[in-house]
């Protein structure tokens, strides 16, 4: 199986969701009602300086962020952690990222679109976290990613946090 695209397609599909417009391309509002079923608590977090939301799920609190780059940052008890970063990249384009993150160890790497946003998926084998990153029109890659992780049944719900980025519009509340 291929990255987090391979996993938001396996878990919904273990959720019967069959909504899914094209392959790659995924939209929260089409996953958040089996997510809902699931019983899987949280909330949105928005980032207004950047017009972003991520869900939260409960047994995450908001933690000191680990370093200039970062923007958010989420740590459950078991150690679990979110990290939203949001890294100056001189206008550098999704494909230009792709290829620069298999210089650095990145596996399954996978272009797709989420909520409407192209993005770049893929693992870090030896952080043990799946990511997702997007080039912003603002020079920026905004990414995001949830690990350790330390089996497949982990991978369901950091599948689902990452699939759950999306715009922020005031309407949206």
């Amino acid at each position: 199986m291929k990255k987090l695209f391979a996993l938001v397609l396996a878990a919904v599909l273990m959720l019967g969701c069959t909504a899914l417009a094209e392959e790659n391309t995924f939209n929260w509002e089409e996953i958040a009602p089996q997510v809902e079923a699931m019983g899987l608590g949280g909330q949105f977090y928005t980032f207004e300086e950047i017009a972003v939301q991520i869900f939260i799920p409960d047994g995450f609190v908001d933690a000191a962020v680990p370093d200039d780059s970062h923007i958010g940052y989420f740590q459950a008890e078991d150690g679990s952690t979110v990290g939203v970063m949001y890294v100056q990249a001189d206008g550098m384009d999704l494909d230009t990222y792709a290829s620069k993150l298999e210089g650095v160890g990145a596996a399954d790497i996978e272009k797709g679109v989420l909520n409407g946003m192209p993005c770049v998926t893929y693992e870090m084998p030896e952080k043990k976290s799946m990511n997702i990153a997007f080039a912003t029109e603002a020079g920026y890659i905004l990414e995001a990613y949830c690990g350790p992780i330390n089996s497949e049944e982990e991978k369901v719900p950091a599948g689902i946090i990452l699939a759950s980025i999306q715009p922020y519009t005031e309407e949206a509340e």
